[in-house]
């Protein structure tokens, strides 16, 4: 009886959502996003394991490429985004309303770039993968795991049931984060040399918070003003999911900085 649930709800959940994006890659059946979730956990908790006894693997010149074109794809989405947006002088900033009938071009190329920002979400995997083969294990934290799974699966379901309009302006705040810490860690991979460069790190981890205070007043204000023809569940899960990740980034940044700046002022 259970199973047979389960089957009807699978079933059911691949013929929902926005028929705009029903034949994109990896968008209409949960399961590649499901198994990648799970391949993920697996190099997590296995990766360090595997890595013990072997030596860490230097990739700088792979780091520096891999992050340079991190920023490029980021400004690019970002680009689209801004563009898809600002040249539709009927899209509402406050509430744009996801219609299923609107294939305009310019609501196509936003959800195309849309569905791109869900695509970065498996890419940015390799971040964690990089930390493994390199036994930068302290990296690999709760707060890195749970951000990249969580994302995933978020902007799954965005791409899925609510693809375009509002939906898309929190990708918009992060593709800009994106290409900063992209930038940082592009620096970072050039050598020792250039950590007197990067004193502004404690400031991205600012930006990325600030960002999630946006995005939730953003979200906030939807609730309000979309509370007809949109899927407002997505803005409450988004606004609940932004309280998450804004006490996990506060809590990185009090331990990260401010004890370290109290050790430093007991030591002077």
């Amino acid at each position: 009886m259970l199973v047979q649930h389960f089957r009807q709800y699978y079933f059911n959940v691949l013929d929902a959502g926005d028929s705009r994006t029903a034949n994109y890659l990896f968008v209409r059946d949960p399961k590649f996003v499901m198994i990648s979730i799970v391949f993920y956990l697996i190099m997590v908790f296995a990766g360090p394991k595997f890595m013990r006894n072997r030596k860490a693997l230097n990739l700088r010149m792979v780091l520096i490429i891999y992050n340079f074109l991190s920023v490029l794809f980021s400004i690019w989405m970002l680009w689209e985004f801004l563009v898809s947006i600002f040249l539709n002088t009927t899209f509402n900033l406050l509430c744009q309303h996801v219609e299923e009938n609107d294939t305009r071009l310019l609501t196509i190329r936003l959800i195309d770039v849309h569905w791109w920002y869900f695509f970065s979400k498996f890419l940015e995997f390799i971040d964690t993968f990089f930390f493994v083969v390199r036994k930068k294990n302290n990296q690999i934290s709760f707060l890195h795991t749970y951000h990249h799974v969580s994302m995933l699966l978020l902007q799954w379901g965005l791409i899925k049931f609510a693809p375009g309009g509002a939906s898309t302006i929190g990708p918009i705040f992060n593709t800009f984060i994106h290409a900063v810490m992209y930038t940082y860690y592009m620096l970072a991979a050039v050598g020792p040399h250039m950590q007197k460069y990067l004193w502004w790190k404690k400031y991205l981890t600012r930006m990325q918070m600030g960002q999630f205070i946006l995005i939730f007043a953003f979200c906030a204000n939807s609730i309000y003003a979309c509370q007809h023809g949109t899927r407002v569940i997505f803005f409450w899960i988004h606004l609940v999911y932004m309280v998450t990740l804004f006490m996990l980034f506060s809590n990185f940044y009090q331990t990260s900085y401010n004890t370290k700046n109290k050790q430093q002022c007991k030591e002077d």
